[in-house]
Parts: C-alpha cells; sequence; structure tokens
C-alpha cells in the first residue's frame, strides 16, 4: 500500500506516452538541464543549505531527504544540475521557501553541489551502434540511458565468465556526466546474461542492491581447508548433550539448521530444555577470509528462488548445520524450567549434540494437533511451555501484529506458478518462543551476571513508537470509527495498539491500520547501547541463535565466550561501527528480498493481461487507487489519469477517492472489480483497470 503526500498528480498525468526510444527520451530530459551552480557563498543570505540523498523519478524531478527535515525537500528537474538517484548532495532552499515550507507548503529546493556520486549499479540492456554502446535502463528512479565509456563494442569487458555484447543485461556505475553531455557515462561491472532468462532477473535483482550472488576462490578455497574431523581436542571443555533427546523444526526446504532443541526431565521434577546453537565461530576465526567475507554480507539473502548464503556451503550446509545422526558442535542455552514455564536455573556454554530427529513445520504441527509421531510426548510438552512463554509476552506488552504474508511458489524454471498465504502456527511458535528465551536470558547474562564492569555487548534493540506517528495513526482510525488508546507512555501505547488491531481484525480497514501502525514503530536494529526491544517487551534482547546466517550472531557468540572466560569490556567504538554496518546489510537484503517478490508477482500476472479479478482497495492516493486482488493479494494499481467515465480527487483529510461527477467514493477495503492492464517486469509494477459496475 501506499500512502505518499507528494503532490505528483500533474506529474504522473504528463506521463510520456508517445512511445519514443529510450536515447531519445534520456535527450529530451536533457534539454533542460542546466549546468551546475558553482556560486552558492555568494547567495548565501538568502539561502538555507542542506546535504541530503536524492531520489528521482522516472520523469526527471526528484527530492532530497535531508535528516532533520520533517518533509523530503522537491527539486524540478531543471535545477537537479546533473544528480541522480542515491547522490549525496548539497541543496539550497530560500528562506522565503522555508517559511512558505513552515506553514504547510511543499519544500522546493535546488542542487549547488553534488558530494558524492551513489555507488549503487544501474540495470540496462546494452546496445550498440557501430563504435557507440549505450545501456538502456528501465527503472522508475532512472530517466536516462548511461553511455559506456569504451572504444567500441570489441572493448567490452568479460565478467563472470560471460562477455558484454549488443542485448546482454548489465549493470553499469555512472562514473561521470560531461559538461552539456545529454547523458551521463558509465562503465560496466557485472554482466548478467541474456534477458527474461531467471538467472539474469535474480543476479540483476542482487546487482541493484549490490550483493554478490558467488564467493570468491579466496573464500571458496579457505573453507575447504577446514576439517571435517571433530577431534578430542575439539571436545575439550564442551559439554556433553549426545544422549539427550534432540531435535530440530526447519521450513521443509530448508538447508541450513543452525537451531535444535533437546528436552528432558530432572530427578527434581522439573524439566530441562537446551536451545542447541551451530558453533560458527569455532570454525570462522576472526580477520580470516572468511569472517572478513561474512562480515561484509552481513546477513544471508532469501529470494523468491534461491539463498545467497553468508557463508559458503560447507560450513552453511554441512559442518554447520545441524543434521541428524550427526556430532555437531554447538553453543548452548540449557534452562530448568517447571512446569508454569518458570526458569529455574540457567547455563550457558560450548555443547556437543547429536540431533535424533529432523521435523518440518507442517510434521511438528501434525504431532501437536493429533499427539501421535516420534517424540510426541517431548514435542507436547514443549508445546506447553511454549504457549505459556507467548502468553506471558503478551501479557507484558508485547506488540502483536498478524499481517498475511504471501509466498510464490516457483517451479524448476523459477517460473511462477502459484501465490499462497503462509501460516504460522504452533509448531511456528514452539520455535519462536525458545528462541526468544534464548536471546533474552543471554542478553541479561551478558549485561549483569558476567565478571566484566560495564561489558560492551550486541543487542537486538527496537525504540518506543514516534509519538507524532501515533497521533497520525489515531486520526487515520477515527475516519473508520476506532480509537486509539492512551499511548500517553509506552507500556500503555502497546495495549493501545493491541486494542485497535483487535477492534479492526477481519474488517476492511485492518491492513491500512497494521500497516500505518508498523510505520509508527522505530526500525529494529543492532546497538551497544541497550534501550530494550519494545516490540517484544523485553529489557534485554539480543541475537544468539542464527549464526549461520546473521553476523551480529557471531559477534554475540564471541563476546559471550570471552566474558564467560573472564575478559574485560570490550572495545565499544569498534562494536558499535559493526552494529551499524550489520544494521545497513540487514535492510538491504530485506529490500533485495522484497524486490525479488515485487517481480516475481509481476511475472506471474504477465499472462493475466486483460483478465477481470475481484479485489479490495488496499491504498489511496492523490495519483491512484491502489488494489489487492483475491486469492493472490498481489497489489497493482489503478491510475486516476487512467480513469474515463469519472474525474476521481483523493482527499487526505477524510482518505477517501471521491468521483466529481458521480459521487462514486472509494474506502479502504472497498471491493472492486479491475482487469489487468498492463505488467512492467523491468520496474516491477502493477497497472490495473478499474472496471465499471
Amino acid at each position: 500500500m501506499a500512502t505518499s503526500k507528494r503532490k505528483t498528480t500533474k506529474t504522473r498525468k504528463n506521463t510520456n506516452k508517445s512511445g519514443e526510444g529510450a536515447l531519445k527520451r534520456a535527450k529530451r530530459i536533457a534539454r533542460g538541464l542546466q549546468e551546475p551552480v558553482r556560486t552558492t557563498e555568494r547567495r548565501s543570505k538568502s539561502l538555507e543549505e542542506f546535504e541530503g540523498t536524492v531520489s528521482l523519478s522516472r520523469d526527471g524531478f526528484g527530492f532530497v531527504k535531508v535528516e532533520g527535515l520533517q518533509d523530503d525537500v522537491f527539486v524540478p528537474m531543471r535545477k537537479l544540475h546533473f544528480a541522480l538517484n542515491g547522490d549525496f548532495v548539497k541543496i539550497a532552499v530560500s528562506k522565503r521557501r522555508m517559511q512558505a515550507g513552515m506553514k504547510g507548503r511543499s519544500l522546493e529546493g535546488e542542487v549547488v553541489k553534488i558530494i558524492r556520486r551513489s555507488t549503487k549499479p544501474h540495470i540496462g540492456i546494452l546496445v550498440v551502434r557501430g563504435r557507440q554502446v549505450w545501456a538502456i535502463v528501465e527503472s522508475k528512479y532512472m530517466p536516462y540511458d548511461i553511455r559506456i565509456d569504451v572504444n567500441g563494442p570489441d572493448d567490452l569487458p568479460e565478467i563472470g565468465g560471460l562477455k558484454a555484447a549488443h542485448g546482454m543485461k548489465v549493470a553499469v556505475l555512472v562514473t561521470d556526466w560531461p559538461k552539456r553531455s545529454v547523458e551521463p557515462v558509465g562503465r560496466i561491472v557485472d554482466v548478467l546474461g541474456v534477458p527474461g532468462e531467471n538467472d539474469t532477473e535474480m543476479h540483476a535483482i542482487l546487482a541493484e542492491f549490490q550483493l554478490p550472488y558467488r564467493f570468491e576462490p579466496e573464500v571458496e578455497q579457505a573453507a575447504e581447508k577446514i576439517s571435517d574431523a571433530i577431534t578430542p581436542k575439539d571436545l575439550a571443555g564442551r559439554r556433553d548433550f549426545r544422549g539427550v533427546t534432540t531435535f530440530t523444526i526447519d521450513p521443509a526446504d530448508a538447508k541450513d539448521f543452525d537451531d535444535a532443541l533437546s528436552f528432558r526431565e530432572l530427578e527434581n521434577g522439573h524439566l530441562e530444555v537446551g536451545i542447541h546453537i551451530a558453533d560458527v565461530t569455532h570454525y570462522v576465526t576472526p580477520g580470516s577470509p572468511i569472517d572478513k567475507e561474512a562480515f561484509a554480507r552481513g546477513t544471508s539473502v532469501y529470494l523468491v528462488d534461491r539463498t545467497i548464503p553468508m557463508l559458503p556451503e560447507k560450513l552453511s550446509n554441512n559442518l554447520c548445520s545441524l543434521r541428524p545422526k550427526e556430532d555437531k558442535l554447538t553453543f548452548s542455552a540449557v534452562f530448568e524450567m517447571n512446569d508454569k514455564a518458570k526458569v529455574i536455573g540457567q547455563w550457558f556454554g560450548r555443547t556437543v549434540i547429536n540431533s535424533d530427529y529432523r521435523f518440518d513445520y507442517e510434521q511438528a504441527q501434525q504431532i501437536i494437533e493429533t499427539g501421535e509421531g516420534p517424540l510426541a510426548p517431548e514435542i507436547a510438552r514443549l508445546h506447553a511451555l511454549a504457549a505459556i512463554l507467548r502468553k506471558e509476552r503478551f501479557a507484558k506488552g508485547a506488540i502483536s501484529f498478524e499481517r498475511p504474508e504471501m509466498k510464490v511458489i516457483v517451479d524448476e524454471t523459477g517460473k511462477p506458478i502459484d501465490v499462497v498465504q503462509k501460516e504460522s502456527k504452533e509448531s511456528n511458535w514452539l520455535i519462536e518462543e525458545f528462541m526468544l528465551l534464548a536471546n533474552r536470558c543471554v542478553a541479561e547474562y551478558a549485561t549483569k551476571k558476567c565478571k566484566a564492569k560495564n561489558p560492551t555487548f550486541v543487542y537486538r534493540i527496537h525504540e518506543n513508537p514516534d509519538p507524532e506517528k501515533l497521533d497520525s495513526l489515531r486520526n487515520f482510525a477515527k475516519n473508520f470509527g476506532h480509537t486509539l488508546g492512551d499511548t500517553s507512555n509506552p507500556k500503555t501505547a502497546a495495549g493501545a495498539l493491541n486494542d485497535l488491531m483487535k477492534e479492526a481484525k477481519g474488517k476492511p480497514e485492518e491492513n491500512a491500520l497494521q500497516l500505518l501502525a508498523l510505520r509508527s514503530m522505530a526500525r529494529a536494529r543492532y546497538s551497544t547501547d541497550n534501550v530494550g526491544h519494545y516490540g517484544l517487551a523485553f529489557q534485554y534482547y539480543t541475537h544468539f541463535t542464527s549464526p549461520i546466517r546473521r553476523y551480529p550472531d557471531m559477534m554475540v557468540h564471541r563476546l559471550l565466550a570471552m566474558y564467560m572466560d573472564g575478559a574485560t569490556s570490550q572495545d565499544k567504538l569498534y562494536y558499535e561501527d559493526c552494529c551499524e554496518h550489520s544494521s545497513v546489510r540487514e535492510q538491504i537484503a530485506t529490500d533485495a528480498e522484497r524486490a525479488s517478490i515485487k517481480y516475481k508477482m509481476v511475472e506471474y500476472m504477465q499472462d493475466k493481461i486483460g483478465r477481470l479479478f475481484e479485489g479490495h482497495v488496499s491504498g489511496l492516493t492523490e495519483w491512484g487507487i491502489y488494489v489487492e486482488v483475491e486469492p493472490t493479494k498481489i497489489e497493482g494499481m489503478v491510475a486516476l489519469r487512467d480513469v474515463h467515465f469519472d474525474w476521481f480527487e483523493f482527499d487526505e483529510e477524510k482518505y477517501e477517492t471521491r468521483g466529481k461527477a458521480s459521487g462514486r467514493v472509494f474506502h479502504l477495503g472497498d471491493p472492486v472489480k479491475v482487469r489487468v492492464l498492463r505488467a512492467n517486469l523491468e520496474q516491477k509494477i502493477l497497472d490495473y483497470e478499474l472496471v465499471e459496475e
């Protein structure tokens, strides 16, 4: 759903429809360019200057996001002065316009200096004309094509075993924009393959987000040199759990199993639950080629049809994967609990396990529901404990958002064949609650009970929601007759949000309210400063349970081991830098995953052009009505400029779109019928056409 408030209706109406070639389009747009302003100092008395990042539109204008300003600054095409999407720039806004902005009018500025060009590549198709070569870019963030700086087609590079040639899809980095040139100049940084082929398109998404899809030979060779054998030296000092009932529960298609549960009854009547995590840091030493690569990646990336692992396959799918019937080295959190899920005692340390059984979520769910199957009594007891932990967590103020999540099913060639809703059931919750328990208790132990004074540690934090955004949510909820309760402090706000979600459950506006509630929240991130985790209602929280796929978990394992061995507090500045890097890498991975899902959803709809679908309104903006069709929940936009039977206008205050002639009104959740109009794979955009009842 899109809820942007930018005034772009007129610009959308002027979108080029002439079908002119991409190179002509670039030249047409470039005619409006002026030479960059170089003498801002002489005009500084009448200007306010800021620095920020450009977000460029397909139509040539842009917005600059400035830290500290509530709204982005609009920059017309003629005032961008060669700035491109992602560039870090200095802009000037007149004091008169600043004053107008304070009164509610949109800020408008001018780029006066390009401080730093974006290092993010653009994806395009190579076109060779004689000795001239261009990358034709089809992106909603790039209105120009890029001239490749080569001495003819014979000078084109070969990268990753593929030779760049006419018609190939490539990743291009802009290196310059010469004076009076109608287009930027760049160099090819990757050759992705033949357009339309699944591997090419997935590699294009990875290249767009600067994510690697292969390991360098040095890293692979380092992994291959690691011994598969577990020696007596490796076992020294480890607690042996190989005789304790142990199992894993993971998705059916999982290849890396980085967590396992063990269970046994103690002589005092209490229960011992072990959360056993792959001991990745036993194999990956600080500063090694594998460690450097894992840090650079930060996380594994999960596209629709593939996983881009943080660690080479020998580690992620072999040595560190807790496969059944194999001895595995682990780092464990072991809890003594009573039947009411109260933790009586805890122990942390290095262990060795041998998993008895590998379940997928569906198998575990069937055992929970029927009480029959392998390890049924153990799973039933653990399920009962997890249910108590879950209930207590929400009673203490954890936020409960149950947004439907869709999964694209692809065949062996990567072609999407269905889109289905993911289900989260008790088997998912069982694993989730014990992972949360381990993460919470490890963080609290490292902070309060280790020998180091004020120890530096890596936390997973989630700050309190933004009061202004909560007020916006409150006003929005009023449009639908809902009331958001007391949000004056974090604890009451959590209860108020949960009550609002319960009240809206099953109603047309539920999805929009959930989305706005999520936007009121801060983004969870890594930090050495512990402020707690608001969404989970934990005072202490970290990530300890997935070191195969998250680098922060490796940092946590190392810090915990050092402190348990009596080390003093580690360098806070170093680890804070690592936390910031990890948070950035996590967000990039999330954006790439979403891009792959969007791409496959648009691809799924390609052969459905002209078909009618029932759906409901999922978003309203000044330029369009967003619609999710059933049963796939695939969202597309009905552009208001394409509605010919009436003139529709968006009322932001009432959050509705109304037809001037007919008086017809669209609200969130309203049922509608649409026809699939266009499916643009390159831009990952779906256009729907409203079908008149």
